[in-house]
C-alpha cells in the first residue's frame, strides 16, 4: 500500500527543538564577537531563531557564516562527547618556554590538544576567556626546572593526570553542573618543576558573549510581550 511506502521527512523539514535554537544562537553570538554581524543584525537574527519552527528555517540565519560550513555535521545535530582517544596525536598549539616565558591568554580559540613545555622557563595557559570549539581539550605539559600554569573558567570541568619527580603536580578537580560544558584535561610531568591547574574565579565560559546575549534576550522578551 502507498501508506507503507511513505518516506521520512527531509532533515530540513524536522521540527526544531530548543537545543537546536540554542546551537544556532551560539553561532550567532560567536559571529557577533568576531565582528561578522552588527548588533542590529544579531538581534534581528536572534528574533528569527526564536520564531523558527523547523530546522530548515534555522539554517537560513547562519548559512552565510563560516561556522555553519566548517562543521562536519549539520549545525543542529547533537555532537557526541568525544573520548580522549579520538583526539589528534599532533598538537593544535605548542607553547614553549626555554630560559624564557610564554603566555596564551585573552580571547583565543582553544584547540583539542595543546602542548606546553617549560624548560628553565614559565608557561601560562589562560583559558578563562577562550572560545571552546570542542567539548574536550587536552593539555600535555612537561616542566623541567620550570613551571606550567593552567587557568580555566570556573563553570567547566577540569581533570588532571600526572606527577612530579622532585617537583609538584597539582590540578584542582572541577565538575560542571552542565553535562555539555567543556572538559579540560591536564596531563603532565614536573621534573624539579611545577605544574598546576586551577579555576579563575569570576570567569565563566563565553562570559562576555553571555552578557551581550542576556541583553538581547531581555529586549526580545519585551518585544514579544507587547
Amino acid at each position: 500500500m502507498d501508506l507503507q511506502k511513505q518516506t521520512a521527512p527531509a532533515v530540513s523539514e524536522l521540527r526544531a527543538s530548543d537545543a537546536d535554537r540554542d546551537r544556532i544562537a551560539d553561532i550567532l553570538r560567536e559571529a557577533l564577537a568576531e565582528g561578522r554581524l552588527t548588533a542590529d543584525e544579531h538581534a534581528e537574527r536572534v528574533e528569527g531563531v526564536l520564531h523558527a519552527k523547523t530546522v530548515g528555517e534555522l539554517e537560513v540565519f547562519i548559512r552565510d557564516l563560516p561556522a555553519a560550513h566548517r562543521r562536519s555535521a549539520p549545525a543542529f545535530a547533537s555532537a557526541p562527547n568525544r573520548p580522549a582517544a579520538a583526539l589528534p596525536a599532533d598538537a593544535d598549539d605548542n607553547v614553549v618556554a626555554v630560559f624564557s616565558s610564554a603566555v596564551r591568554r585573552g580571547r583565543w580559540r582553544a584547540g583539542r590538544r595543546i602542548h606546553a613545555y617549560a624548560i628553565f622557563g614559565s608557561v601560562e595557559i589562560d583559558l578563562s576567556e577562550a572560545l571552546f570549539e570542542y567539548q574536550q581539550v587536552v593539555i600535555k605539559a612537561i616542566s623541567v626546572f620550570g613551571s606550567v600554569e593552567v587557568r580555566v573558567p570556573e563553570n567547566i570541568s577540569l581533570r588532571g593526570t600526572g606527577g612530579g619527580v622532585l617537583g609538584n603536580f597539582e590540578v584542582d578537580t572541577l565538575d560542571s553542573d552542565d553535562p555539555e560544558a567543556p572538559v579540560v584535561y591536564v596531563d603532565g610531568w614536573a621534573v624539579l618543576g611545577n605544574i598546576e591547574g586551577r579555576p579563575k574565579r569570576g570567569k565563566l565560559v563565553a562570559d562576555i558573549l553571555d552578557r551581550v546575549q542576556r541583553k538581547v534576550d531581555r529586549g526580545m522578551r519585551k518585544h514579544l510581550d507587547r
